[in-house]
């Protein structure tokens, strides 16, 4: 049999049949489920679209919803490329975070920016998931040399953490500080006399919905 350090050396080297069959598999698996996290998150944009309050979180949604598009079809050009038939694989992850982001709307009042901050919050939630499901698949495909599918992934990548960072900018500059503004001139389910315990001139941080 052979030692750990020998199969590790056997892994990365990509002689080692057996496991790169199984990543194969893996990788197979994620695409499927990527690819209908994509699609659940486009139809779920136009709650968020007609949800929003102000002509800029609509707008971000609006974009963001045809760049989601795109990666649709780029994911489908990977199925296309590694011979594998287009097909969704369900997760009860994104289901979930869909679900919190409607909730996020019920539980706000209608008009306000407070629910601007909800819906960029729920937007971010499902952001962070799809960076985290395209960044494995993006390893995985450089580990088995799928080197077209790991040019669409950086592509695809790229723009879901462009697309984090842009909201996180819109939250910091506008939403945030009014929806405090609004909070402060109607008390409602938040603390109006909260302090935050970062400075105020504190970068803006990715990755944090609200840049908090």
């Amino acid at each position: 049999m052979a030692s750990l350090a020998d199969r590790i050396s056997s892994f990365f080297s990509g002689n080692d049949s057996h496991t790169d069959e199984g990543l194969r598999d893996l990788f197979i698996t994620e695409l499927k489920s990527v690819y209908y996290a994509e699609k659940r998150s486009v139809d779920a944009l136009d709650d968020l679209i007609e949800a929003s309050t102000t002509n800029e979180v609509k707008n971000a949604f609006i974009h963001h919803q045809d760049v989601s598009r795109t990666q649709i079809e780029r994911l489908e050009e990977i199925f296309r490329i590694i011979s594998i038939e287009t097909e969704e694989r369900s997760s009860d992850a994104i289901d979930g975070l869909i679900s919190d982001a409607k909730l996020s709307i019920n539980d706000t009042e209608q008009g306000s920016l407070t629910r601007d901050a909800a819906l960029i919050i729920a937007a971010q939630k499902i952001e962070h998931y799809e960076i985290a499901i395209y960044g494995s698949l993006l390893t995985l495909a450089n580990v088995l040399n799928f080197s077209q599918s790991a040019e669409l992934l950086v592509q695809t990548l790229d723009e879901e953490k462009a697309t984090d960072h842009a909201l996180t900018i819109l939250a910091k500059s506008f939403v945030n500080s009014q929806s405090k503004e609004e909070e402060d001139h109607h008390p409602g389910s938040h603390h109006a006399t909260r302090h935050p315990i970062h400075s105020s001139d504190s970068d803006v941080t990715l990755g944090g919905p609200l840049g908090i």
